[in-house]
């Protein structure tokens, strides 16, 4: 990716990203969920291969997210203000998965 690239799409660096970031980190903190739980797997193969390789009880956090969120946005409402202040959803796997990689080359 060329730097001009890079650094247009980094928060840091760029407001308009920032206000993105700001932006989807409060709508998806209303559901209590995190940016990875929205790659589909039945989208992307490499997802599913991801999740099939992730321990259970990680794949089983991503589902009960899921369905809650779900559950949520079926009544109009929104995760309680005390428990949203828990979820930080850019908090991301890819330090586990990089791992994970590494381990299986």
């Amino acid at each position: 990716m060329s730097s001009f690239l890079q650094t247009f799409l980094d928060p840091k660096k760029n407001w308009f990203a920032a206000q993105h970031m700001k932006t989807l980190s409060k709508r998806l903190r209303k559901y209590g969920l995190r940016y990875d739980d929205l790659y589909d797997p039945y989208y992307d193969l490499d997802v599913k291969e991801a999740l099939n390789r992730l321990p259970r009880e990680i794949v089983d956090a991503r589902n009960q997210r899921l369905k809650r969120a779900m559950d949520l946005s079926m009544k109009h409402e929104y995760l309680q203000e005390n428990l949203q202040v828990f979820f930080n959803p850019f908090l991301t796997l890819r330090v586990f998965l990089k791992k994970l990689l590494l381990l299986s080359l």
